[in-house]
C-alpha cells in the first residue's frame, strides 16, 4: 500500500499565514495538519508515500525529509494546478498496480486506516453535513456501496459528503479514467477533480464501498481552524516541554507550549498551541494558535491566529481608579 499527498494547493483562505507557508505546515494542537495525516498512515503500516507539491513545496519537501528519515519518500511537482484529478495523474508512472491510499493534505479525519487498507473493496471516506453543496456527495445504496458520486452539486441526492480520504485498488482503472477525463475535454487544463475519476469508475463495474469517519476537522479557514485545534487539543493533551521558562505565568489546560518559548506574567489558555521559541510577556492568550518565534507584549488575544517570526505589543496602562467609576478601554464608540 502505497499513500498520496496532494499538497499543492495556495490555501488561499488562510491567507495572509499562507503567503510564506504552506497550508499543510499551518500550526495546529502543537503539530502541524500535514504531521499529524502523515502520522496517521505511518501507525497503520503504510511506509510509501507520494506527495504532489507545488506551491511552497521546497518548503513541504525540507519538512518532510527532517521530521520523517524513516519514510519511503517521493515528491512530485504539480507546476500548474488544474484540481485534484491532475494531481493524481502525475503518480501514474510510479504507483504500478499498487493499492493506493489518497489522502488530501488539508483533510485530518478519525477513521480505522488499517481496516481500510484490508477491505476487499476500493472505499470512501463520507460524513454527513447539513448544506453537501460545497462538498464531493456520495449516493450510497442500503449495503453501504456507492452508487454514484458528485462534485458539488447544485441540487443533492443526499448529505453524505466526501472528506478527502480514498482507499483504491484498481489503480488501473483511475487512470484510465482520468486519461479519458483529460481527452474528453474542451481544454485539457480546465480543472476536474478526482470526484469525476471516481465516478468514471463506478460506471465503469469498480465497486466502492463507503466508510463513515468519527471526526472530520475542517483546516479551510481561519475559524474552522481554531475549533479544530481546541477539539484536538482536548484528545492529544497537554504538551509542554519539560524544560519550560515560565515567571509568574498561569497555564489553563488543554495547551501546546514548544521547546524553548518563555512566558512572563502571563496567563496562557484554554486552547491555546504556541510554537517553538515564542516569547509572551504580560499577556493573556486563548483560544489561540500563536507561531514559532513569535513575540507577545502587554496583549489579550481570543480567537486568534497569529504567524510566526511576528510580534504584537499592547499598551500597557497604569490606572488609579476611585469608587464608582466604569472605564471602557476598548476604544469603541458609545
Amino acid at each position: 500500500m502505497k499513500a498520496i499527498i496532494p499538497v499543492a494547493g495556495a490555501g488561499t483562505k488562510l491567507r495572509p499565514h499562507t503567503y510564506t507557508q504552506p497550508k499543510a505546515l499551518i500550526p495546529l494542537a502543537g503539530k502541524t495538519i500535514l504531521s499529524i495525516i502523515v502520522d496517521q498512515l505511518r501507525d497503520a503500516g503504510i511506509k510509501d508515500f507520494i506527495f504532489i507539491i507545488g506551491y511552497l513545496g521546497d518548503k513541504i519537501q525540507d519538512y518532510v525529509l527532517d521530521n520523517y528519515s524513516d519514510l519511503n519518500c517521493i515528491f512530485v511537482t504539480q507546476s500548474e494546478r488544474y484540481g485534484t484529478g491532475h494531481a493524481i495523474e502525475l503518480a501514474d508512472t510510479l504507483l504500478g498496480d499498487d493499492e493506493v491510499l489518497i489522502v488530501l493534505g488539508d483533510t485530518i479525519a478519525e477513521y480505522d486506516v488499517k481496516e481500510i487498507i484490508a477491505s476487499p473493496y476500493s472505499a470512501l471516506g463520507v460524513k454527513k453535513v447539513d448544506d453537501p453543496r460545497n462538498f464531493g456527495v456520495a449516493e450510497i445504496d442500503e449495503n453501504g456501496f456507492i452508487t454514484r458520486v458528485v462534485e458539488k452539486p447544485s441540487i443533492p441526492k443526499s448529505n453524505m459528503a466526501l472528506v478527502g480520504v480514498y482507499k483504491i485498488k484498481e489503480t488501473a482503472t483511475l487512470f484510465n479514467c482520468i486519461e479519458k477525463l483529460i481527452s474528453s475535454k474542451p481544454n485539457p487544463y480546465d480543472d476536474f477533480s478526482i470526484t469525476d475519476a471516481i465516478e468514471c469508475m463506478i460506471q465503469n463495474g469498480a465497486k466502492f464501498k463507503s466508510f463513515k469517519v468519527n471526526n472530520w476537522f475542517d483546516c479551510g479557514k481561519k475559524e474552522s481552524l481554531l475549533e479544530s485545534n481546541a477539539i484536538l487539543l482536548k484528545k492529544f493533551g497537554n504538551n509542554i516541554d519539560e524544560n519550560h521558562h515560565f515567571k509568574n505565568s498561569i497555564i489553563i489546560p488543554p495547551v501546546s507550549i514548544g521547546e524553548g518559548s518563555v512566558l512572563q506574567n502571563s496567563v496562557i489558555g484554554p486552547n491555546v498551541a504556541i510554537g517553538e521559541n515564542a516569547t509572551i510577556h504580560n499577556s493573556i492568550v486563548k483560544d489561540s494558535i500563536i507561531g514559532a518565534y513569535s513575540h507577545l507584549y502587554e496583549i489579550v488575544l481570543n480567537n486568534s491566529l497569529i504567524g510566526s517570526d511576528a510580534e504584537v505589543k499592547g499598551v500597557s496602562r497604569n490606572l488609579n481608579i476611585g469608587d464608582n467609576t466604569a472605564i471602557d478601554l476598548g476604544g469603541g464608540s458609545k
